[in-house]
């Protein structure tokens, strides 16, 4: 299919929770081909997950690629994180060239499904944990700059109004 283009901080379709894919659309050729761009997409050097927003559709699927695994699923939810929350060192392809100390558990369990309507639990720790909270932020309309702290996330507005891709 196709490497789609990254939506930019600021796009609407950022802030807006994604729709969940209706049960009756799994395994048609719609969605389909919005699992292959999201595959295509996250192969990209770089990139450890693309939600489906960061590529302008307003749909409940993400892909990921950490550890050299590739993957993707659709409708996921957040059902599981251990740990106290640590400061990661994050970033995001939809706020380039930037990164912020943000909170994150350090193990993360998700489950969804796949195209054809099968049950999907990805969990993990490390960057794969960091991945999978991230991309369900995605899904429930918030970039990871909004949960900063306070004064970090008023430092990181400012950067972002400083960059040649912000409009």
């Amino acid at each position: 299919m196709t490497v789609r283009p990254i939506r930019l901080f600021g796009d609407p379709v950022l802030r807006s929770p994604a729709d969940p894919i209706a049960p009756d659309a799994l395994g048609s050729q719609g969605v389909r081909d919005l699992v292959q761009d999201l595959l295509d997409t996250v192969r990209e050097p770089g990139r450890a997950g693309v939600a489906a927003p960061q590529i302008g559709v307003g749909l409940r699927a993400f892909s990921y690629n950490v550890d050299g695994e590739v993957g993707y699923v659709l409708n996921p939810e957040v059902v599981e994180v251990r740990g106290e929350r640590e400061l990661m060192d994050e970033g995001c392809l939809s706020v380039p060239g930037l990164s912020y100390p943000t909170p994150r558990y350090p193990f993360a369990r998700v489950r969804g499904v796949d195209v054809d309507g099968a049950e999907v639990v990805l969990q993990g720790t490390g960057l794969m944990a960091e991945a999978l909270q991230h991309e369900v932020d995605h899904l429930d309309g918030t970039v990871y700059v909004m949960t900063l702290d306070p004064e970090v996330r008023r430092g990181a507005l400012r950067d972002i109004r400083a960059q040649s891709w912000f409009h």
